[in-house]
Order: structure tokens, then sequence, then C-alpha cells
């Protein structure tokens, strides 16, 4: 059956080649997957349900996510990605089914208290402190994590154990050069690795990135590829992610949603031959362009 749906060579995104599929920074994860039977995941999701009145925006959906590995979700509009990435985050609370997290079923739980527990994640829309620098905008995500009331009158920079997180965020994310930078002057790739260097600094273990690549260009893409990568050794990471070549670059695990349900999961080499997939995706390009 063709591959128009999933091509055997990752497609460049409309608008720009972001590297060959030989190139460094877009070369495929190493095989020999941490979650292949050599550790529990630490987010097993079970049955995972959303309605609307009617509208069953996530129906019945399961996976897991390991420390090591990047699972990605793709699919058509409307497949319920951003709205599974809600529930796994407390933005949204779940009709029914299981979030076990560490062994303990989180669903339903709020999002100051999953974010508390250790899942970070960052939005389609950058959502930053445009006025702060980079280093205030870490600090301020470090700060919510200190389990005592601050004093008003105190000098912020007193508080060494959140100044070195804040720092230790900045440099995980590659942002240490542009600590004094405000968040506004920053560019669009920038404000998206200010977005994550913030999620690292409430020390998260799963992090749940939603399309961190959009609106950017060739080399800002590139940057964000190898900093996933980088951050995969430490962390269990979901990614939302339209531009393919990404996807095939960093997926060890690839889920397939479509109309609010599984369509397939797998390793990408598994989906990609999957005829229920190419059935779906058979003569258009909504797999490529979500």
């Amino acid at each position: 059956m063709s591959d128009k749906g999933l091509p055997p060579n990752p497609l460049p995104k409309e608008g720009g080649d972001i590297g060959s599929p030989g190139s460094q920074a877009m070369a495929g994860p190493a095989l020999g997957r941490p979650g292949d039977g050599a550790a529990e995941p630490i987010l097993r999701i079970r049955g995972l349900t959303k309605r609307f009145g009617g509208l069953v925006a996530v129906g019945n959906v399961s996976l897991d996510l390991h420390v090591g590995e990047v699972h990605v979700v793709i699919g058509p509009n409307g497949a319920g990605k951003t709205t599974l990435t809600n529930l796994l985050s407390g933005d949204l609370p779940p009709t029914s089914g299981q979030v076990m997290f560490e062994g303990r079923d989180i669903a339903g739980c709020s999002a100051d208290h999953i974010s508390r527990m250790g899942i970070g994640r960052s939005y389609q829309k950058t959502n930053i402190f445009l006025p702060f620098t980079v280093f205030e905008n870490c600090r301020l995500a470090a700060q919510s994590r200190t389990p005592h009331a601050f004093k008003v009158f105190s000098r912020a920079e007193g508080y060494g154990e959140i100044n070195r997180r804040a720092t230790e965020a900045m440099e995980a994310a590659g942002l240490a050069h542009r600590a004094e930078r405000v968040a506004a002057t920053l560019s669009h790739g920038e404000q998206r690795q200010l977005e994550i260097a913030m999620c690292l600094a409430t020390q998260p273990r799963v992090l749940l990135l939603d399309e961190p690549l959009a609106g950017m260009g060739p080399h800002e893409s590139q940057r964000m590829v190898e900093l996933i990568k980088k951050l995969t050794a430490g962390h269990a990471i979901m990614l939302i992610e339209h531009d393919m070549d990404a996807v095939f670059a960093l997926a060890h695990r690839l889920t397939v949603m479509v109309n609010g349900e599984v369509l397939e999961s797998g390793t990408p080499a598994e989906v990609r031959s999957s005829p229920a997939v190419q059935l779906a995706y058979l003569g258009g390009e909504e797999l490529l362009h979500d």
C-alpha cells in the first residue's frame, strides 16, 4: 500500500527545509528504548475519556510515557490531541478513565497540584511574562514550588535555592546568555525555549509539549529539536507536533489520533506501515498538516 500519508523519508514542512534526514540535528532517536520492558512507565493512561455533552472529544485513550522517551501524538484537526494534553495537565477534568503517575491516580486533580507533583506543560500559544527578563520568568516559575510564604520586603536575590533552579533551567534550555533580556525582545523561537525553561524550573519529571515548533523557521526548528533531544535523558516527554521532520527525528513512540480516539500506536516504523493509518490518510495530507 502507498505511503502517501506517512512518507518513507520525513518531508520538509511548508515554508522551508529544516534539514535532510541525514543531518545531525534532525537525526532520529537512538535504538534501544528505555521503556521497552526495562522500566515501568512513569505515566500510565487507561481509558481516558472526555465528553462535552454529546461530543466525545477524547474517547477511551490509553498510552504510556517512559522516562528517556519522546512519545509523539499526531492527527488531524479535532483529533483530540490538545484536549488529551489538557486532561493530563489538569486543565480539564476527565469524564472517566485513569491517569496513573508513579502509581497514583491523578485523574481529576487540579492543574497546580499536578504541576507540583512533577508534570510540566507548554501551550500552543506562548505563555510567558513578556515585561520580565528571562531570569525573572524562570525565577517566578521556580518560586511557585517553594512551600513557605515570602516576606514582602525580602530581597529576591537572597533566595539562593530559587535562583539556582532558575539559573539551571535557563542553562538547560540554552538561554543562559539571554538571562537579562526582556522576554518581549526575544525571537519567537527563544520565547518558546523560555516557556520550556519555566517548565524546567518547576523540576518536572514529565513534560507535555504542545506544538513547540509552531511558527518557527528552519534554524529555530533545528535548535528546538536539539533541545528536546537533550531533555529526553531525564524526562518522559509527550509531544504534539505537526512538523513531520521533527516527528520522525524525535519519536520513540508514535500515536495517531482520529476523532478523539487512538487509531494506531507503536514505533514510528510500525505506525508508518499500519494499514489502518494508510487507509485513513490515503490521498490526503491531513496527517502532515494538521
